[in-house]
């Protein structure tokens, strides 16, 4: 079969459960090759667009197609073409990692005389080869999680759904499994939908969209999305912190003083950077506070997420 243009495709989805829509009018798609990023606190419909997206749940509104298929009238060669990794995906710990690889390969009808072939190619893919007679339950979170993707992998599918692949995993095993995902989409011309609460991940991705309340309400590159924010950017480094937040807001030119670990970023009217910088070290002789650090700052997609939400 040709490639066609999407290798996802979703229109108009909708999703309730009683009163509560947790899907609303959803439409989004996703190039061969491409990694796209979905972007939402807990509770903003993530997973259950997910798992409309794969047939898992049917929606009450909408179509969903994969390579082309769709989901809902042809959901064997739709899901033939489809890896999803779920939030709380289960190993069998007590089968080892090539054990639980080989289920889900005969699972997912891979003929016998390929599916070692294939599950080793993956496994060494993921780095997991030398663990190939480790019990699953013996290997470390991120470990789990890498085998889950494996397990994603072993049919070699050309649309890949993960939902929230690195929550709760440590900073190291997350850099390292995007660095997965984007050799899967250079290497192979995979399509990724990634799900995340982790904003500095969503920058990873060639493109990213923001879901709130069930609704995408913004999406476009990283580059794109960060041209959108319509204040300039000063990052305030100084104590105390919480004191001088309250005290920036109080500047005519100050939209709002947003509060990122230890610093704060100020969102001001364009132009107005400078006579900000002086009221605050103003503000500092006056009370008494050491002179804050402040310096411009390129908005984060994080700083385009609050601007841009639905109240």
């Amino acid at each position: 079969m040709t490639a066609p243009r999407w290798a996802l495709e979703a229109r108009n989805l909708r999703k309730a459960f009683g009163p509560v829509e947790a899907v609303r009018d959803l439409t989004l798609q996703v190039r061969p090759g491409e990694i796209y990023v979905l972007v939402g606190p807990d509770g903003a419909g993530k997973t259950t667009t997910l798992r409309l997206l794969c047939g898992v749940l049917e929606p009450d509104a909408g179509e969903v197609r994969i390579w082309g298929h769709d989901v809902q009238r042809m959901p064997d060669r739709a899901r033939d073409e489809l890896g999803y990794l779920s939030q709380r995906f289960s190993l069998y710990e007590d089968l080892t990692v090539l054990e639980n690889l080989r289920f889900f390969a005969e699972v997912r009808g891979v003929p016998r005389q390929q599916w070692f072939h294939r599950s080793m190619e993956i496994l060494r893919f993921v780095g997991l080869a030398p663990f190939v007679h480790r019990r699953a339950g013996h290997l470390s979170g991120g470990m789990k999680q890498k085998l889950g993707l494996a397990t994603a992998l072993v049919h070699t599918p050309r649309v890949l759904l993960l939902d929230e692949p690195t929550n709760g995993v440590d900073p190291i095993t997350r850099q390292e499994f995007w660095q997965l995902i984007l050799r899967l989409a250079h290497e192979e011309n995979m399509a990724a939908l990634v799900t995340t609460s982790y904003l500095d991940e969503a920058a990873r991705g060639h493109r990213v969209g923001f879901l709130q309340q069930g609704r995408l309400f913004m999406e476009g590159t990283p580059e794109a999305l960060r041209a959108r924010f319509p204040y300039q950017v000063l990052r305030l480094q100084g104590e105390p912190l919480r004191e001088w937040r309250a005290a920036a807001v109080e500047l005519d030119a100050v939209h709002a003083a947003q509060l990122f670990g230890d610093r704060l970023h100020l969102w001001v009217q364009p132009g107005s950077a400078r006579q900000v910088s002086r009221a605050l070290a103003h503000i500092a002789r006056a009370r008494g506070w050491p002179r804050p650090r402040v310096e411009a700052t390129a908005p984060t997609l994080e700083d385009v997420f609050l601007v841009h939400a639905p109240g």
